[in-house]
């Protein structure tokens, strides 16, 4: 009955709830072999623990940790761990992933550590199993039976938490360098310059135009200077980009200058067809901000005297 609600939900474009990856220790066929291994579980967690914990450090895996904060660690997942196999509910399993992920990233723990880990501990428990049921190779086969498919789906759950949460790390640190890579400056009341350095890609294109409009705007700036001598490449789809950012800012009252067109940027401009002539364009950032002055007005004068430095 279950699975043919599942498929039917599937067929509708749904997807089934994650939650219950593991039969629960009610379950009929494994029901009373999980209760079995949970009291065992329990009733030796202490010494688990210490031997997983122990295990950790001999592996040299969770370095960048205290021995203290690597018992605590492993006291926390390892609890988790028992709730799953007695409930078969990975609810707080989950949360407590995401939760370890975000505070063990940062200080540079890997995918394979926290894989590495996992394993330690189904192996830590399966010897434990060995020892208790040596006399008794056909209830250990059925607790092993019904124990290693849950353990794997465990590890399966703990190692998908910490590669979606590295991933998330990843995508908001990739934000931060492309938002720290393309700053808007203003240098002069009513002048911005936005110097670009590096390969620029359709997505990077796009938000460098909207972080320039935004400054723009808030500035009231009436002159832009976008340098791109930074830049080695430029393929079409970005050239047009560029095209489109300098009339939006035009729309927007501001005049923009770029500066810094390599030989290749200009060919690429010109086999797409770009009006040149409508675009202004310096040779060097220089030439640019002085370009920038003229048409906003400033003069820069010589000084008759230099300053002498203060000793």
């Amino acid at each position: 009955m279950g699975d043919e609600k599942a498929k039917r939900k599937e067929e509708r474009g749904g997807t089934v709830s994650p939650a219950r990856l593991v039969p629960p220790a009610g379950d009929e066929s494994t029901g009373p072999l999980l209760r079995e291994l949970v009291s065992h579980l329990r009733k030796n967690r202490t010494q688990l623990r210490e031997e997983w914990a122990r295990r950790i450090t001999e592996a040299k895996l969770l370095t960048a940790m205290t021995r203290e904060e690597i018992f605590a660690e492993a006291t926390s997942v390892y609890d988790n761990y028992v709730e799953v196999l007695e409930t078969g509910a990975v609810e707080a399993l989950q949360a407590y992933a995401r939760n370890l992920s975000e505070r063990i990233i940062p200080r540079g723990v890997e995918t394979d550590e926290v894989v590495g880990i996992v394993l330690l501990l189904r192996d830590v428990l399966a010897r434990s199993l060995f020892a208790k049921y040596q006399t008794d190779f056909q209830l250990l086969n059925r607790i092993l039976d019904a124990y290693e498919p849950a353990a794997n789906r465990i590890a399966n759950t703990v190692a998908v938490g910490f590669v979606q949460e590295r991933e998330r790390i990843i995508r908001q640190q990739q934000e931060a360098i492309r938002e720290l890579s393309t700053p808007v400056l203003q240098v002069r009341e009513r002048l911005l310059i936005l110097p670009i350095i590096g390969v620029i890609d359709p997505h990077r294109a796009r938000q460098l135009t909207e972080q320039l409009l935004r400054g723009i705007r808030t500035n009231r700036a009436k002159v832009v200077v976008i340098d791109i001598t930074g830049v080695a490449a430029m393929d079409a789809t970005v050239a047009n980009h560029l095209v489109q950012t300098v009339e939006a800012s035009r729309l927007l009252g501001a005049i923009v200058i770029v500066t810094g067109l390599s030989p290749e940027i200009a060919q690429t401009l010109v086999t797409i067809g770009v009006d040149l002539g409508k675009m202004n364009t310096v040779g060097d950032l220089q030439g640019g901000i002085e370009e920038a002055e003229r048409l906003l007005g400033y003069k820069v004068a010589l000084i008759s005297e230099p300053i002498q430095p203060i000793t």
